[in-house]
């Protein structure tokens, strides 16, 4: 105080935005949503200007009792507004009477004007961004009764002990509102861009499987399958019969093992190497055929 002027430390202002800021990038970007209040007319045109910017819900004008604590009626008030604006978009308020298209359009520019920003809410808010604790003390009252935490700018008349994460600073001028509501959109706009980027990794990760389980699911070509096929009976007697096979070192028993042993990548990709061989001579599966007759022989 000085010369009975409050004077705030803006260098502790700056230090309690960090932390606001992180805060809010936080819980957006984990899905949260931010409701922007501020019914004074030096917020109104900020409130409403940034809120639209970050695509949130916003509070300028009046605030309704319950709003949040009685949130399921007021969402009741949010879905007639829209079958109103349905009604009117497909001229069905044009087949009425004029005094009734008079009362629905009065009700409609009422409903809108008090509940015009928060139309896309469909459940209470994570956060609650609000400019002058003590002008909007009955939201204030609210977020606190349902857990909902509190971010504000506290002029000096305003209590420090109702806000989680308090922005000393002037909120009865414009500039001081308009700047501060910014800074908490931007934190929501880089909270959103953190939830795009890791809702696009998450969608690349699925999209890209490890090289076996693309193996699996690719589809085979004819003479791929053709060249399994004449394998398949080996593989059982070749894996039954491992130590004999070891004892002789026989050169096609070698190649069939070590065909039948790798991983499906591999095979699929040995099996791709000898294509041109398997499509113009039908050998490999006489030669299986041979194989898998010898094989008893060996371990005798």
């Amino acid at each position: 105080e000085r010369n009975g002027i409050y004077i705030i430390d803006l260098q502790q202002t700056l230090t309690y935005i960090d932390d606001a800021y992180d805060f809010i990038k936080q819980t957006v970007a984990h899905g949260g949503t931010v409701l922007f209040v501020g019914t004074k007319k030096q917020a109104q045109e900020a409130i409403a200007e940034q809120a639209n910017r970050v695509g949130m819900p916003y509070v300028n004008q009046r605030w309704l009792g319950g709003m949040l604590t009685n949130f399921q009626t007021v969402h009741g008030r949010l879905q007639r507004l829209k079958e109103l604006e349905t009604m009117e978009q497909t001229g069905v308020t044009a087949t009425l009477s004029k005094k009734e298209a008079l009362g629905l359009s009065r009700e409609k520019a009422k409903l809108e004007r008090s509940l015009g920003g928060i139309r896309d809410m469909a459940k209470t808010p994570s956060v609650v961004w609000i400019v002058d604790t003590k002008k909007e003390h009955i939201a204030v009252g609210e977020a606190r009764k349902l857990g909902i935490p509190v971010v504000a700018v506290l002029d000096t008349n305003c209590d420090p002990d109702e806000v989680d994460y308090k922005i000393p600073g002037n909120d009865d001028a414009i500039r001081s509102a308009a700047l501060l509501t910014r800074v908490v959109a931007d934190a929501v706009a880089d909270g959103l861009m953190a939830r795009q980027a890791a809702q696009s990794a998450a969608s690349e990760g699925a999209d890209s499987p490890d090289a076996a389980e693309i193996g699996a699911n690719e589809p085979l070509a004819e003479w791929e399958r053709e060249l399994l096929e004449g394998k398949r009976p080996v593989s059982g007697s070749v894996a039954a019969q491992a130590p004999a096979a070891s004892a002789e070192p026989d050169a096609e028993a070698t190649q069939m093992s070590s065909t039948n042993g790798a991983p499906a990548p591999a095979s699929q990709t040995a099996a791709s190497q000898a294509a041109p061989a398997a499509s113009s001579e039908p050998a490999p599966a006489a030669a299986a055929d041979a194989e898998g007759e010898q094989a008893p022989a060996a371990t005798s």
